[in-house]
């Protein structure tokens, strides 16, 4: 089985840790470390998914309107989509059972439904959704990306 090897760690910011808790538990999402805000410090949390392909970690910085405050995101109006610009990719194992969770549960956020796509010679499945906070979420089947 094919495995993706890489030390990025994504931390997306949102001012609501409950609203991010109840959208990626829908995704199969676990908590593995949940720190509420509080009056020193806005809140951080872990979610997990795992797969036959391995484990998915997402980290939540914020829960509060203190997330509006942070030294490179206040320079933009509150109003900004949350990932304006970015796609978040999830591969994923059984593509086309966890679709079928997905349309089930979560159907209004989606924003393109399972597609078979080609590219230099290769095949996958993939659907994309956009999270209560504007994240563009991009669910694959696993393809070799560095190789063309």
């Amino acid at each position: 089985m094919k495995s993706i090897q890489n030390n990025l760690i994504v931390e997306l910011h949102v001012p609501d840790l409950d609203v991010a808790r109840a959208f990626y538990s829908k995704l199969g999402f676990e908590i593995t470390m949940d720190d509420k805000p509080n009056e020193k410090n806005p809140g951080y949390l872990t979610m997990t998914r795992k797969d036959a392909l391995g484990n998915t970690m997402l980290n939540f910085y914020g829960g509060d309107e203190r997330v509006y405050n942070q030294s490179f995101f206040k320079q933009f109006p509150k109003e900004t989509k949350r990932g304006y610009g970015i796609e978040v990719t999830v591969p994923i194992g059984s593509i086309e059972e966890f679709y079928n969770l997905v349309s089930a549960n979560l159907k209004e956020h989606i924003v393109r439904e399972l597609k078979d796509l080609e590219d230099h010679g290769k095949r996958w499945k993939d659907f994309r959704m956009v999270d209560p906070f504007g994240f563009y979420l991009r669910f694959t089947e696993l393809i070799d990306w560095g190789q063309r």
